[in-house]
């Protein structure tokens, strides 16, 4: 299945431990599907649970939140699913059908998800609502949004170069 995780930019896990935020890369194996993304996600000792922010093929990002036994998702463009197994696993998390041929790239999941963590539902909301954000950049000002945007920006190399 090596063609399905090609496409990954990268993939970061953020967690709160003791009110810091802590950053650290995803291992490209267990980015298959959702599920994997969030049983790796539990492996981290997170005050409010663990994020991952991952970008694919600088065309989609994916934000899977993991508090529990609580599994929330979010892709930026639900079109994606025709095409790549992450994004199609965060449209079965959701209980949404695969969209058509005719269905426009819309994000598909809750943008409430981060809202304890700081970034409100509205701003997430026209963030992903921009469409001159790459994923990479859209992610970037998530994490700034949650505090921890130059560490993230230097741990994917953002604006390096």
């Amino acid at each position: 299945m090596a063609e399905t995780l090609e496409g990954i930019d990268f993939a970061v896990v953020a967690y709160r431990e003791e009110g810091v935020w802590q950053l650290a890369e995803i291992d490209d194996d267990v980015l298959e599907d959702v599920e994997d993304v969030a049983e790796e996600l539990r492996r981290w000792p997170g005050d409010f649970g663990a994020v991952a922010l991952i970008s694919v093929d600088e065309d989609f990002a994916v934000i899977v939140r993991v508090v529990g036994d609580d599994v929330t998702a979010l892709v930026t463009d639900q079109t994606a699913a025709t095409e790549w197994p992450l994004a199609r696993s965060v449209l079965e998390l959701l209980e949404l059908p695969l969209p058509g041929d005719d269905d426009d790239p819309e994000p598909a999941g809750d943008p409430g998800l981060l809202t304890d963590l700081g970034i409100s539902t509205m701003t997430l909301a026209a963030l992903l609502d921009d469409e001159d954000l790459y994923p990479d950049e859209l992610l970037s000002e998530i994490a700034d949004e949650l505090g921890f945007g130059e560490r993230f920006d230097a741990l994917i190399g953002l604006g390096v170069g």
